[in-house]
Formats: C-alpha cells, structure tokens, sequence
C-alpha cells in the first residue's frame, strides 16, 4: 500500500481522477485499477492494513455503507477545524504549479 497526495502533478490523471475529484475525496486504487472513493476508500485501506475483511464486511451490512458515507462526507465539510499535517504543496512547493 502506498500513499501518494493528489497534488502531485499528473497523478490524478494517470488515474482517471480530476483535481476536483481528489479534493471532494480521499481515493484508493487497487493495483488492477480499480478506484474507491470516500468512505468505501477508507473502508479498503483499513482492510488492507489490518490484513482482515472485516470492514468491507461491515461496509457492505444494509445501511452501514451509507451510515458511513453521510460521516465520511460531514468530515470532508468540516476537515479544515480539525488538526491535521502540513499540505503537500507547502512541504513540497517545486513539485506544484
């Protein structure tokens, strides 16, 4: 697994994404291209870390998905009050436009 930030020029793109996409929601994409955003995103990237389905399980259960979703998206509205790392572009400004 590993983590790339969307400012990074051309990566978006290379995945079929917009700027707008990637800044709306966090994606993962699997080795074969497939891409997940949101909450189904973070779902995967937790499974994949812990090395056990059981958040996909529980994402897929009738409701949870959406339940996690309307979090995931009240989060993505109110992430500039919560504390957080540097931007990329900041660390990194010779790598954006």
């Amino acid at each position: 697994m590993t983590a790339v930030p969307f400012q990074r020029p051309g990566f978006p793109e290379a995945h079929g994404l917009t700027v707008a996409h990637c800044e709306e929601a966090v994606w993962a994409i699997t080795p074969d291209g497939f891409a997940y955003p949101a909450a189904a995103a973070v779902n995967l990237t937790g499974a994949v870390a812990l090395g056990t389905p059981l958040q996909l399980w529980l994402y897929g259960v009738p409701g949870m998905g959406a339940l996690q979703e309307a979090a995931y998206r009240w989060v993505a509205r109110n992430r500039s009050r919560f504390p957080g790392d540097t931007p990329y572009c900041q660390q990194h400004p010779e790598e954006c436009g």
